[in-house]
């Protein structure tokens, strides 16, 4: 087996997320994390899916095929149902490719901005596949959502995305108050990817 996992997105945030979390999972796994800019990969995979996982498994198998490599991908996204679950598979493209994160946000406390409190609820919902040499089956996937609600302004400035929007009732704050640590422990991308532990370590065990 080879020693590379690549994670298969260029948002450096997610490539940092990961990082944290897969070196929490054991310390009997080794890798070298490598995102699709190291690999001097310029393919753009197109998320035509309808599901996250649709999308999840999508990038995956084509950036495995592209690298070689084990290729780590997830999509996941902010699914409001007060919105009838939007932004769902387009968070990251809320609104048209013109706006960054805080214009997401903007907009999505925009299009809320008549939802009382009580109305609020939301979650955040990702699906994790992983591809290439020697993953059983050739495809493994996994999910993980954590509940929450859509404050009305936005509040902490860690995190990234949705983040200073997206309260959690049980913690009293949103996760950009969160301590990295804190936050990745309770995520639903960590949530999804504890769940695939045991497919790492027959991938990477030392």
């Amino acid at each position: 087996m080879g020693n590379k996992l690549l994670i298969a997105t260029r948002n450096s945030g997610k490539i940092r997320e990961f990082s944290r979390m897969l070196s929490e999972l054991s310390t009997d796994i080794v890798f070298e994390i490598v995102g699709l800019d190291d690999l001097g990969i310029d393919i753009e995979v197109e998320e035509t899916g309808s599901t996250f996982e649709e999308n999840a498994v999508l990038k995956a198998r084509q950036y495995a095929e592209a690298s070689g490599e084990v290729a780590l991908a997830d999509d996941s996204g902010l699914v409001v149902d007060a919105l009838s679950g939007a932004p769902g598979v387009l968070s990251a493209r809320y609104g048209g490719d013109g706006l960054d994160d805080q214009g997401r946000v903007n907009l999505l406390l925009e299009n809320m901005l008549d939802v009382p409190g009580w109305q609020r609820s939301a979650r955040f919902v990702a699906v994790i596949a992983l591809a290439g040499p020697g993953v059983p089956d050739g495809l493994v996937t996994s999910e993980g959502a954590i509940e929450g609600a859509i404050t009305h302004e936005p509040i902490g400035h860690d995190g990234f995305g949705y983040d200073p929007v997206f309260w959690i009732p049980r913690r009293a704050k949103t996760t950009a108050q969160m301590s990295a640590a804190e936050k990745d422990a309770i995520s639903h991308r960590g949530r999804a990817l504890r769940r695939m532990s045991g497919t790492f370590k027959v991938l990477f065990s030392s």
